[in-house]
């Protein structure tokens, strides 16, 4: 593995903990990304990898050696890391050229001309960084970055001064680039689409816990927890009860399902709804009044209030409209619901 960390522990003051019992390992050639609210810890996580912050406790080891441990705390230039900034940070008085080869490489000339050419500046490395897009900016700052040849590359939220299509472009190309050049990296991020089109395994955070790190699949699909599911994506929650007999009783319905055996059978039940897993079905007998609608895309996303008051809602793939007030029957594809205690 290229980044294993290990029982990070961060506090500012006496009160404010921005890291709590931390660990998540990237392996080679991986791409990893934080995500998370504002204020949940994640940059100042990448920042103590990256050596700028020294935490209180644990242990960062990249690329086989020890960065942070008790008795260890490697300068930040000598952690064999590159770093991409959400600003760019580029040096205005230098040319394109200048800033990609400025500091100490081991890539020689031709790996350079390869770098600039992959990153499509072929034709601006004369150019200074006020002459530039900011995608372009962007783009001399990853070069620069990979320059050096990093065991790591670390990047904090580097497409967030950019408008959405030219974000969704670059992140794409920023993937290829780190895959073609082998580099590992760790991306934080606020914006979820693009963790999720980018890296290979992906951590949640929130008030500087680690809610769960695992694929994106399993983070949309199979969430360790109610902060997890109520964060990555869309979808609602409805209340239940789990009976004597295993089931789990709700007003749209009873499910069962082998994961219902980590539940207490004391404890209500919070029943997880994806709104593309419930969908309009006249026939049924359990009936929501439609409270609001908007179109998305090649449908609508309808939002439901069932009988108890709850909300629940429905991306609809028909853009018909609907009438809202109005009483719709509506059904869930049981496979794709989740509980909670």
């Amino acid at each position: 593995m290229c980044l294993s960390v290990k029982n990070i522990n961060k506090q500012h003051g006496r009160q404010i903990s921005v890291a709590k019992d931390i660990s998540f390992t990237i392996n080679d050639g991986q791409l990893g990304a934080l995500i998370g609210p504002s204020g949940c810890g994640k940059t100042t996580m990448l920042r103590m990898i990256a050596g700028f912050e020294k935490p209180d406790s644990g242990s960062i080891n990249i690329c086989g050696n020890h960065a942070f441990t008790s008795r260890t705390n490697i300068a930040p230039e000598k952690r064999h890391t590159g770093m991409v900034f959400q600003d760019y940070a580029l040096f205005p008085h230098l040319t394109v050229y200048e800033n990609i080869t400025f500091g100490p490489s081991k890539n020689p000339k031709k790996e350079i001309e390869k770098l600039i050419t992959m990153t499509g500046l072929s034709g601006n490395k004369k150019k200074y960084p006020h002459e530039l897009s900011g995608g372009q900016q962007q783009r001399v700052a990853l070069a620069r970055a990979l320059a050096p040849k990093p065991g790591l590359l670390l990047m904090d939220e580097p497409f967030s001064n950019l408008d959405v299509s030219l974000r969704e472009t670059l992140s794409e190309e920023v993937r290829y680039i780190l895959n073609e050049f082998g580099t590992t990296g760790l991306l934080v991020t606020h914006n979820q689409h693009e963790a999720f089109a980018m890296a290979d395994q992906i951590g949640v955070m929130k008030d500087g816990k680690l809610l769960q790190w695992d694929t994106a699949d399993n983070l949309y699909y199979n969430p360790a927890s109610y902060d997890v599911a109520r964060f990555v994506g869309e979808g609602s929650f409805i209340n239940g009860s789990l009976n004597a007999s295993g089931i789990v009783d709700s007003e749209m319905g009873s499910f069962t399902d082998n994961r219902l055996n980590d539940l207490n059978v004391i404890e209500p039940v919070r029943l997880f709804i994806r709104p593309e897993d419930v969908y309009i079905n006249h026939e049924s007998s359990y009936k929501a009044k439609l409270i609001k609608s908007h179109f998305r895309g090649p449908g609508r996303f309808h939002t439901f209030e069932l009988p108890s008051g709850d909300p629940i809602t429905c991306l609809d793939k028909c853009p018909k409209r609907l009438e809202l007030n109005k009483d719709y029957g509506i059904a869930v594809c049981d496979a794709k619901v989740t509980f909670f205690n």
